[in-house]
Formats: structure tokens, sequence, C-alpha cells
């Protein structure tokens, strides 16, 4: 059976108006698969870097890696979801940004009745990569309640969840932030300390917190602007895990500063790899749910937009005109 559907449409690499409403056919997932009918979809900053081109991939193509609906049809070999089933994912390929979609299984996991399907939409892409740099992405020895830690950009979608999670681990987490309100929304949500980069010099303000002694880990989604400063930030056998290039990608750097400045530790994970089987992304999805079922993370979302509306909603994020999560509905 097939069905028509609504969905955005990128013929070429450019601006929001490169997105179009274009009408299409699904029909039934095959082996392996499952259709799901979406109620939210969630709006990342991975969405721009693909629609830029500077994450390239084969055009023409449906952006939009997060989402939430039901189990519209469940294709052979799937059992850990029948139709009628609430559904979350976060996800390769990209192809949220449409009323439905056929998608692996493997990268969809239910939908707790106690989770909205915003909250779903808006929290899988961003939570999942909260909970892998938190809890799998740490330096040397790990982190212990008590523990420093740098985390850019804390007042957007992935920020506030890493505040709140951090705040539950006992961590210290100091967030970088553009303005006032920014910075203040991030200490509601379990900073212990922000710093406002639009005034404030990060790296003399993390060193004044800290005494001196600098951060274990920093996390940095800004990349280009922030890579030199995060580096200089970090104490003795210190990790920073670059995650994301907001104002741009990091350039070649020199691996031999890394032994004076104290025989650091850089990486470049991404969520993807972490969710390569259906096992740990359910086991990652689990500790999501809970966290966020027992009220310790809380999913603020901040803006709406209609699914037809999808280039006004990257204007604003490039603006950073947003805070918290964006969902877009269909």
């Amino acid at each position: 059976m097939t069905t028509t559907i609504r969905a955005i449409q990128l013929a070429e690499f450019g601006g929001p108006e490169k997105m179009q409403v274009v009408s299409r056919e699904v029909g039934d997932p095959g082996p392996g698969e499952i259709r799901i009918r979406h109620k939210a979809v969630g709006l990342n900053y991975i969405d721009v870097y693909m629609r830029s081109g500077l994450y390239p991939n084969a055009l023409p193509m449906t952006l939009g890696m997060e989402g939430a609906g039901l189990v519209e049809a469940v294709g052979e070999g799937v059992t850990h979801l029948q139709v009628g089933d609430r559904a979350a994912y976060a996800s390769q390929p990209p192809g949220s940004y449409c009323d439905a979609r056929v998608m692996p299984a493997k990268c969809v996991v239910k939908l707790p009745e106690a989770i909205s399907f915003e909250e779903g939409a808006a929290m899988m892409l961003k939570g999942l990569t909260v909970q892998y740099l938190l809890k799998k992405t740490q330096p040397q020895g790990g982190l212990k309640a008590g523990d420093f830690v740098l985390f850019h950009a804390a007042a957007g979608g992935v920020g506030l969840i890493a505040c709140q999670w951090a705040r539950a681990m006992g961590l210290q987490l100091i967030g970088t932030a553009g303005g006032a309100d920014k910075c203040q929304l991030a200490l509601e949500h379990g900073a212990s300390h922000v710093i406002d980069y639009r005034s404030e010099n990060f790296v003399e303000r993390v060193k004044a917190i800290t005494g001196g002694k600098g951060v274990r880990a920093v996390y940095d989604s800004i990349g280009k602007d922030t890579f030199d400063g995060s580096l200089d930030c970090l104490s003795p056998f210190g990790l920073l895990a670059t995650y994301g290039n907001a104002s741009g990608p990091v350039p070649p750097f020199n691996l031999g500063a890394l032994g004076p400045k104290g025989s650091l530790y850089v990486t470049r994970p991404t969520l993807f790899t972490h969710l390569a089987t259906r096992e740990s992304t359910q086991a990652m999805a689990d500790d999501l749910f809970a966290m966020v079922t027992s009220g310790q993370v809380k999913i603020r979302i901040d803006q709406r937009y209609p699914l037809d509306q999808v280039g006004q909603a990257h204007a604003d994020l490039e603006a950073r005109k947003t805070t918290g999560s964006t969902v877009l509905l269909p």
C-alpha cells in the first residue's frame, strides 16, 4: 500500500530557501524496516550542516535526524515494534522532515506513555548525544562527583539537557552562552557556573572558577572559534570532545601541542557510532528515558514551527535566536 505525504526536499546545497515542500509516495516497509507517521519532528544543527553541504549527502534528499509518532506498518523480522506503538528515534539516514517515512527499525524505540510526542521528537538526538558525551566520552579515570567540566552552548537543546544531567551526576558544569538571558537559562537548568562569551574571556573565567586547575573535560559543539581556547581550559590529562562545528570546522592543528599543554586527549565522537546496533540504541534510550521520567531531566521546547515553515526555523537557529529545543509539526 502506498500513501501520499508531504516532505521537505533539498535539491541543492545552500541556504534555508533551498528547502522545498513536495508531495511523494511512501510504500510499505521491507525486511527490518517500519513505517512511522510523525506527530513531531526535531530540529538540530546537524540539519544545517547537511543543508549547507558541510556534511555532504546525495541529492535530492530530505533532511531531519529525529522524530516521534505512531508505527503504521512493520516489515518482516521486526519484533520489538508493533503497529500502533508510540515510537521515537534519532537515526541515519536522514529523512524526518516529512509526514511519514519508511526507515530502519533498529533505530526506532518505543516511546514511554509519560513522554509526549513533542518531547520525544525534541529529546532523542539531543538527549542521546548528552548520554554518550557525559557517560561514555570521559577523561582518563572517568568523571566523579565534584569534577569540573566545560560545556559550550549550554543554553541550546543539547546544552540544557547536559546541564541537568551533569547536576544529577554531581558534576560542576561550567556553561558558556551568548547573553545574560541565555546564561540565566543555563543556571536555572543546573549549570554550576556560566560564562557569557559575548563579554567575557571563557579561558580566563574557567581558570578563575577552578582556582587555576582547569576542567577535566570540555564538550565543544562550536568548533573553529572555541577549539584553541577549549584546549587551554583543560587540566593535565584532560579530554576535549569536539562534536560539532557551529562556527565552522576545526582547522588542522599540531598534535605536538597536546604534550606541553598537559598530555591532553582530543576526540571527535559521533552519536551514530554509538547507535550502531539495536541493543546499544535501546540501552542508551532506556538511560535517557529514565532520566526524563524521573524528572531529573526536563525537555524544554521553546520553539514550534509548522513543517512547511522549516526555512524560518533554520534561519532562526543559525541566527542564534533559539533556546532549548525546537520541533516541527507536520
